[in-house]
């Protein structure tokens, strides 16, 4: 089958670690897993670190990548894969198991003509998204969903801060946000990605600066040098939501404004399956479509994978398998 793997790990140039051919198809790992023919499958900063070698050894290779998928399912019905297998008798759901991988950790990932997942890992896909925009939906889709519903309990007529627009999660927060009624304001280094936020329909800040009201929710992808700006423009009893750390991952922070604003600071990864079912269901009903940056047909996932690396991208890259090179 044709498959976009690594065949090598290297730190400093990861897509010379890519190679995209043929390979082997595996089969199941275990039962309950069940194929998936894929149809579409995206590209996430997940993928560049794993040819970098973070979470991946050289004894597991080659690996398949990708973790974002939609397809066929074994009876034929189109399914959106969630990407996460874990157990979710280990907590409250199987993001909180501290042995949860993502595909293209221990078994094989998105970005090949098929897929084989547990079979609770299939979420229906519906008839008004289509496999492209389906595909967006598993990762950085579900992060934005999640750290806005769950962790950051975002009601009608909030005011939210989406620290560095332009990224996969940060511009899915920043469409989501709107349609769950809230203003939102966003940051970008920027010019141009300023421009593309504004016509999403939030209002564009500079990095750092302030902000006409504070905000009742922060959705925080950047990390390090945006804590500070994040914490100054929450209001009392607001929530700062992370899901990452793209500029770097230790911070000082000021715990008199936490304890004495009384902030909450919340940590989120992924989602999990049943609320990718209802981002779904939400999207369609809304008639939401994901912000997509490019789509490349599967021959040419090596150019996606330059795009990604690029920093250029202003949401998802696709990759389209059913299209012709």
């Amino acid at each position: 089958m044709r498959a976009a793997y690594a065949a090598a790990i290297d730190a400093d140039h990861p897509l010379s670690a890519l190679t995209v051919g043929t390979i082997a198809e595996p089969g199941p790992p275990a039962d309950g897993w069940v194929r998936v023919e894929v149809r579409a499958s995206a590209l996430n900063h997940h993928d560049l670190w794993s040819l970098r070698g973070v979470g991946l050894t050289a004894s597991q290779l080659p690996m398949v990548l990708g973790c974002d998928a939609a397809g066929l399912g074994p009876d034929g019905a189109e399914v959106i894969v969630h990407a996460v297998i874990g157990d979710a008798a280990a907590g409250r759901d199987e993001t909180y198991d501290p042995k949860r991988t993502l595909l293209s950790e221990s078994h094989p990932g998105t970005f090949a003509d098929a897929v084989w997942v547990p079979a609770r890992n299939l979420v229906p896909k519906p008839a008004a998204l289509s496999f492209v925009e389906a595909a967006c939906l598993p990762t950085a889709w579900l992060t934005a969903y999640k750290m806005l519903v769950d962790k950051g309990r975002v009601r009608e007529g909030n005011a939210v801060l989406v620290q560095g627009a332009g990224g996969g999660v940060a511009t899915a927060a920043v469409v989501l946000a709107q349609a769950l009624g809230a203003r939102v304001y966003a940051t970008s280094r920027s010019a141009a990605k300023r421009e593309r936020v504004a016509a999403l329909g939030a209002t564009p800040i500079e990095p750092g600066a302030r902000l006409p009201e504070r905000v009742d929710v922060v959705i925080e992808t950047v990390g390090g040098p945006t804590i500070d700006h994040s914490l100054k423009s929450t209001a009392p009893g607001g929530r700062i939501v992370s899901c990452g750390s793209t500029g770097g991952h230790l911070a000082e922070i000021d715990l008199r404004r936490v304890f004495f604003l009384q902030l909450e600071l919340l940590g989120a990864t992924m989602g999990n399956r049943d609320q990718l079912a209802e981002l779904a269901e939400l999207m369609a009903a809304r008639g939401i479509t994901p912000v997509i940056d490019s789509i490349y047909p599967f021959d040419r996932a090596a150019e996606a994978f330059a795009r990604l690396e690029s920093g250029e991208a202003f949401g998802k890259v696709v990759l389209d398998h059913a299209a012709d090179g």
